[in-house]
């Protein structure tokens, strides 16, 4: 009797078991990512950020080998020697021996030119770096808010569809009772399909925009990921007077010209350093069957008749080249900066606009027509397009709101603002 009472309880138990870890492996692969928590993740799993990472090693690879010392140069040679005359006129044959030595001594001027040029690319590299940060973080963003447009789209789409099919129950038991032409049943049949179709393709295009954003993040999102975030999210930013002198001074872009331009100005030095002559220290020690000597000297490289006049009309033109991109390239972003300003403002007010009480009355307006389309006092025709109308409304503060977040994300990615991803050494 013991065992019949315990049987049930261990069934309960294991099912309590089987519910509870469902639901937890359920929650575990449908997360919760807030935009900036997928910033993060896309950050950190991206391949373009690692490589542009790589390539802030080359280029402090590129100072070490900036940085190094020449090596010297050594000659040794050791062989036996003959006699070709009587040993009473040459003495005792013996071993030849010679060392050479030389060491280049490297020009100061040349050498902290060289060193200063491959620092500043480094400094290029960790702008580009932060550009490359800067375009994923901002399409990460954009690619989150149309995620969730798409799902609105969908949700908005799934309700006209369930609007649509109620409407063809009623017209269906109002021609069944004689109360209503078929002619009305075949019109509403139509819409219910056409609605069918628009809900199919916007679930679509929610899953496509899923499937980007996965793309973006290299796998590391799964499939059941969920956006914690919302069209309606406030956008703040400061002044405009604020924001331009904030891209100027932060933009990724301008400051990897920047360094770029040290870099060929020190080049430039480099090049007219190299004209100076170059040292060796030379030392020499020999030793025969009859002399031995130590001899040091000097070595001088003299540029009588090239001075190196092509290398530095390059790095001249080449430093005139990254100024004259830099100048462009500053008066863009800025231009950028104003385009993307005034986008934000004109979504800003299309959202207000819309807000304030066109999407109010269209959904007032449906609601008359459906009250009405119960009551007879209306058609069928009457609820079609007052649904449309809203429809229209509805899709057009969707778009909207996701305008301003896109106008958002775009002065964010100019001025380098994004969360930093945590790097994992």
């Amino acid at each position: 009797m013991q065992t019949m009472q315990t049987f049930p309880l261990r069934y309960f138990l294991s099912i309590l078991f089987f519910v509870f870890h469902s639901t937890l492996l359920s929650a575990q692969e449908s997360p919760e990512l807030t935009i900036k928590e997928l910033q993060q993740l896309g950050l950190q799993a991206n391949g373009m950020v690692h490589a542009a990472r790589s390539q802030i090693d080359m280029a402090e690879a590129g100072v070490v080998a900036a940085s190094a010392f020449p090596n010297p140069n050594v000659s040794i040679k050791v062989g036996p020697q003959g006699n070709r005359l009587p040993r009473s006129i040459t003495g005792p044959s013996d071993n030849y021996r010679e060392v050479n030595v030389s060491q280049p001594i490297e020009n100061p001027f040349f050498r902290s030119a060289r060193i200063g040029a491959a620092e500043a690319l480094v400094d290029a590299s960790q702008a580009n770096l932060d550009q490359v940060r800067a375009n994923l973080a901002a399409q990460l963003r954009v690619s989150a808010y149309e995620l969730l447009l798409r799902q609105e789209q969908a949700q908005m789409e799934t309700g006209i569809y369930d609007l649509m099919k109620e409407i063809q129950r009623r017209i269906k038991v109002s021609v069944e009772v004689g109360e209503t032409a078929r002619f009305e049943l075949i019109r509403a049949d139509t819409e219910v399909l056409s609605a069918e179709n628009r809900m199919e393709a916007a679930r679509l295009n929610a899953e496509r925009a899923r499937v980007a954003l996965i793309q973006l993040t290299a796998g590391a999102l799964r499939s059941g990921f969920q956006v914690e975030a919302s069209l309606n999210d406030p956008v703040d930013f400061p002044s405009l007077e604020v924001l331009r002198q904030e891209v100027i001074e932060a933009n990724p872009d301008i400051q990897r010209l920047q360094a770029e331009q040290n870099s060929t100005n020190l080049r430039i030095n480099q090049e007219k350093a190299s004209v100076l002559p170059r040292v060796n220290i030379l030392y020499e020690s020999y030793v025969d069957s009859q002399f031995s000597a130590n001899v040091a000297g000097v070595n001088l490289e003299i540029p009588l008749f090239y001075r190196r006049r092509g290398e530095i009309d390059n790095a001249i033109y080449d430093s005139a080249r990254i100024r004259q991109t830099l100048e462009y390239r500053r008066f863009e972003i800025g231009q950028l900066l104003e385009a993307a300003w005034q986008a934000k403002e004109i979504a800003r007010r299309r959202v207000e606009m819309f807000e304030s009480g066109i999407v109010t009355e269209a959904q007032l307006a449906l609601n008359i027509a459906q009250t009405a389309y119960r009551l007879g006092e209306r058609g069928f025709i009457e609820v079609l397009d007052t649904q449309r109308v809203l429809r229209g409304v509805l899709a057009e503060l969707l778009q909207a709101r996701f305008e301003l977040q896109s106008a958002a994300a775009e002065i964010d990615r100019l001025r380098a603002h994004y969360p930093k991803e945590q790097i994992i050494e």
